[in-house]
């Protein structure tokens, strides 16, 4: 399907949601800048790109290589290959926010997103998140929504004040949360139990997938619990954003 030129337009992040180029690429990354993605030209071979690369080994930051059409759709400007996606905000370290929970006398509560890809639910979480004292939102660092300003609005600015930790291995960081004494709680259609006769009052980890694929069998397979929501409609599942605010409120009523 064709798309029309305002419709085009309005997919492209604004410039100073990027920052192409080589060069400022790399005093982006030496200066620290916090980087949702990076997309590089598949067929780079000059001397400073190959210092890009060496920039980028044991870089967090999901890098893609992709055609040189790809990065065309993102500006009309000499990107020489390469674009970063910068971050509106600053990540928190997973390891390190868990124990200072427990520290701080807090019962752990987080939500852990599974391939939710859309950045309307994603921002829509993040804001009932916040609304209700979640500890923090947990993201994959791949095959998530774009952590970007669109979503930043969505959240109507939740995203500035909840604690977001992106983990590369969704499967070692259900493991890890075990280990820290966390339930792991997974929302989903596989289950008889329904969400109110769990116990939610220990310290948990909430896990939710996409609407279209659920959660990943293998990170499913991890999760201590599985609940439901009650269906007997025609429609069988809800947007996940809005079965996301039913869990979250659950745990809120249990805890009193």
């Amino acid at each position: 399907m064709m798309l029309g030129k305002k419709e085009y337009e309005t997919r492209r992040p604004k410039e100073k949601e990027m920052i192409f180029g080589i060069r400022a690429v790399i005093e982006a990354i030496d200066a620290g800048k916090t980087m949702d993605k990076i997309l590089l030209r598949r067929d780079m071979s000059s001397s400073l790109s190959r210092e890009l690369l060496k920039r980028l080994e044991g870089l967090s930051t999901p890098v893609q290589k992709v055609p040189v059409e790809k990065l065309n759709q993102f500006t009309d400007k000499n990107h020489q290959g390469v674009i970063a996606f910068l971050s509106p905000i600053e990540f928190t370290s997973l390891e390190n926010l868990v124990p200072m929970l427990y520290e701080k006398g807090r019962v752990p509560f987080l939500v852990v997103l599974d391939g939710v890809t859309d950045v309307r639910n994603f921002g829509a979480i993040a804001r009932t998140c916040a609304c209700a004292g979640v500890d923090a939102l947990v993201v994959p660092a791949r095959g998530g929504a774009a952590i970007n300003g669109d979503a930043v609005k969505t959240s109507a600015g939740a995203l500035h004040s909840l604690s977001v930790c992106k983990v590369e291995n969704m499967q070692n960081t259900l493991r890890f949360l075990k280990d820290s004494g966390l339930t792991i709680i997974a929302a989903t259609e596989h289950s008889d139990q329904l969400y109110t006769q769990a116990d939610m009052k220990q310290p948990l980890a909430l896990v939710l997938g996409s609407e279209d694929k659920g959660i990943y069998p293998a990170n499913l397979d991890l999760c201590d619990v599985k609940v439901k929501l009650p269906m007997h409609g025609p429609i069988e599942s809800l947007n996940v954003s809005v079965a996301a605010g039913v869990f979250i409120y659950e745990v809120l009523r249990q805890r009193g």
